[in-house]
């Protein structure tokens, strides 16, 4: 075989491997299917829009990208709702007392001395009642008393006192609020309140006013009471705890969830980005599209009559129709000598360089950005020696 002819087939091969997609072209489809013959790999863009029917896919459908989104949304989990369970508490309760609020002192009176006087007299009473088991009379005495003196902390604190030994926890917390209005550094109103809620099972409210009366006062009676209720008052904590750390940790499970989904989303959204790239660029002639502005519209003109028929398109656009000739005689309209080209060893190079390669393209689709290559020293050697190639270009 002619070295010539040689040359330019080891050039055209050369150009195949920096830009497959010249073997798209369907006049080279009888190469395609010698080199499929011999079990040679071609790749997708090799087919272009054929590519289907050879079992390669170029462009998906949407109901495909679908699938692909499908295929990497996060589940959604379902959760049932965190229901709490019973806690079960040592000691015992009462019913709440929903009787009518007690008679309570007017603290807008002026309270004289013989009425300080007739409300320890009452209070005296109320004493005397108790001790025989009277409750009811003591209340009596007590009401009387404070009405005589409503500025005193330690009546409405006593007669809380006798509420709770009637079982009336609502009515001693009452008293014992007014208690501690007018001292708040009452023991006794901090006593007979924490009594009162532990009646009613509020074991942690109780914790803190016995916590409180005990570091007033303390005495036996408080330290008894509290044995019965921190025990109850850690199980709460410990129950709110448990259930505020689940509910935390639903929390994040549903933040992690949310974060899965945006970033599947994201991964999709670029996925598809990519496929229509890649699908874009397979169908794209990677040559000359175009032409050369000011010295060739249209590709590279000219044939090559006796050789490759197509020429080489996906390359050199408008190019080779022909393909390889004999002796490559300039042919065609403008006199293009494509030897002077393919015998051009540092312009061949050049086509290797996938940058230069790029700028080419870059400048075939918008003949306006050579300007941008003018001042670069890589690029605009080879474009200027390719229009040196061309008739006028000397």
């Amino acid at each position: 075989m002619d070295s010539s002819k040689v040359n330019q087939l080891k050039h055209f091969v050369e150009m195949c491997k920096s830009n497959p997609s010249i073997l798209a072209d369907p006049t080279l489809s009888f190469f395609r299917d010698y080199l499929e013959s011999l079990d040679a790999k071609l790749p997708p863009s090799a087919y272009g829009k054929d590519s289907k029917s050879k079992g390669h896919v170029v462009e998906e459908s949407d109901e495909d990208e679908d699938d692909t989104q499908e295929g990497i949304k996060v589940e959604e989990e379902e959760e049932d709702e965190i229901i709490e369970s019973d806690i079960e508490f040592e000691g015992e309760t009462v019913e709440p007392d929903n009787d009518p609020p007690q008679k309570m002192g007017d603290s807008s009176v002026e309270v004289t001395e013989d009425n300080r006087d007739a409300s320890q007299a009452a209070k005296a009473q109320a004493v005397e009642a108790l001790s025989d088991g009277n409750l009811d009379n003591a209340i009596e005495h007590l009401t009387e008393a404070i009405t005589l003196n409503p500025t005193s902390a330690i009546m409405y604190a006593t007669r809380a006192t006798v509420y709770i030994k009637m079982k009336k926890p609502n009515a001693a917390i009452r008293d014992a609020n007014a208690a501690l209005e007018i001292n708040p550094d009452s023991a006794k109103g901090y006593k007979s309140r924490g009594i009162a809620r532990a009646m009613l099972g509020q074991w942690e409210d109780a914790a803190k006013d016995l916590h409180v009366a005990s570091k007033l006062d303390y005495d036996e009676e408080i330290n008894a009471v509290l044995k019965k209720v921190e025990p109850n008052a850690h199980k709460i904590e410990e129950h709110r705890r448990k259930y505020d750390r689940l509910r935390k940790e639903r929390e994040d499970r549903k933040l992690e969830r949310e974060r899965q989904r945006r970033r599947a989303e994201a991964q999709a959204a670029y996925e598809k980005a990519k496929k229509q790239e890649q699908s874009s660029s397979s169908r794209k002639p990677s040559g000359m599209p175009g032409g050369f502005p000011g010295g060739m519209p249209g590709g590279f003109p000219g044939g090559m009559p006796g050789g490759f028929p197509g020429g080489m398109p996906g390359g050199f656009p408008g190019g080779m129709p022909g393909g390889f000739p004999g002796g490559m005689p300039g042919g065609g309209p403008g006199n293009v000598d494509f030897s002077k080209i393919l015998n051009d060893p540092d312009l061949m190079a050049a086509f290797k360089d996938p940058e230069i390669m790029a700028a080419l393209q870059d400048v075939m689709k918008n003949p306006a950005n050579l300007a941008k290559y003018q001042a670069n020293p890589k690029i605009a050697p080879v474009i200027a020696k390719m229009m040196s190639k061309f008739p006028g270009g000397q």
